[in-house]
């Protein structure tokens, strides 16, 4: 079983487009799994039946018991993140409130309130679940607004996303991964078969291209370069490819710039059941290069 990660460096690349058709291209040998979790879309085109859903707990935040708390005070005056205010109820009296956007969660106020007035329970932070699609099976997540530990999240799916494609001995779990280099990233690419970096051929695509290659090298994960929209600044498009081979990073080939990307996605599918186009024909390119990429590494 091999394990795929589509990655970008930047957002808007194109990379849950090559996510789907992947799927497409792989139905009924993998496990799809969205790591995108801040900003998941690969639903939309899937279309999941969700048959598993799992709250997703991290972190704590502190609560004040008001019936049991004696307004000493020492859990304002101990809090470093100014999370604690001083109030007045309807009867006029002090009272202490947490902002639960204002607590990290440290604790402090816990350990040094007296009557062990302050509760410290852990946060629902969203929810993961495991969904039916045309493909296969999807396991994907929604983190709650503003919620933090989404490389955490990311883990629990893809040891969930592994543990179904071992047990029904399929060949791949293919990942839709987040864009950027931050935790998430990282959850999603550590230990992976091999990295496809999607970018795009304009100057941020080239620099934020270079920031993920260098994370996929730190990481010692495998990679492969796909420059999508190749056909609007074949000059920068070269570039690119130039720099990757310097950095050993091989082709997996180019995507040209074709309005039926967003038409395919307006009707809620796969490029690859779209239209069966040279566009189609450059999306199932990049995808035999990948396969052929994993089973030389496999042979190594």
């Amino acid at each position: 079983m091999k394990e795929i990660v589509i990655i970008s460096g930047k957002g808007g690349t194109g990379k849950t487009s090559v996510a789907a058709s992947f799927a497409s291209l792989a139905a009924g040998r993998g496990v799809i799994v969205d790591c995108d979790v801040d900003a998941a879309d690969l639903h939309l085109i899937l279309h999941p039946e969700i048959v598993e859903t799992n709250l997703f707990r991290s972190g704590h935040k502190a609560v004040i018991l008001t019936d049991k708390c004696t307004e000493c005070g020492r859990c304002l005056a101990f809090c470093r993140f100014g999370a604690i205010a001083k109030t007045t109820d309807l009867n006029n009296q002090p009272s202490y409130q947490v902002d639960p956007i204002s607590c990290e969660g440290c604790g402090v106020c816990v350990r040094v309130c007296p009557t062990k007035s302050i509760s410290f329970p852990e946060n629902l932070c969203g929810e993961w679940y495991v969904s039916l699609t045309r493909f296969g099976t999807l396991v994907h997540a929604i983190l709650a607004t503003g919620a933090e530990n989404s490389g955490r999240l990311v883990t629990i799916l893809r040891q969930k996303a592994k543990q179904l494609a071992e047990t029904a001995k399929l060949d791949y779990v293919i990942i839709d991964g987040s864009p950027g280099i931050g935790c998430p990233v990282i959850a999603s690419l550590t230990g992976a078969t091999v990295a496809l970096i999607v970018t795009e051929p304009t100057v941020s695509g080239a620099h934020d291209f270079q920031r993920i290659a260098e994370l996929t090298r730190k990481l010692k994960v495998p990679a492969m370069v796909c420059v999508n929209k190749w056909d609007i600044n074949p000059k920068k498009a070269g570039e690119i490819r130039l720099h990757a081979e310097t950095a050993g990073i091989a082709s997996a080939g180019n995507i040209r710039y074709d309005s039926a990307v967003t038409d395919a996605q307006r009707a809620g599918v796969s490029v690859i059941e779209y239209k069966d186009n040279d566009l189609a024909g450059d999306f199932r390119a990049v995808w035999q290069a990948m396969e052929l990429f994993t089973e030389k590494g496999e042979n190594k």
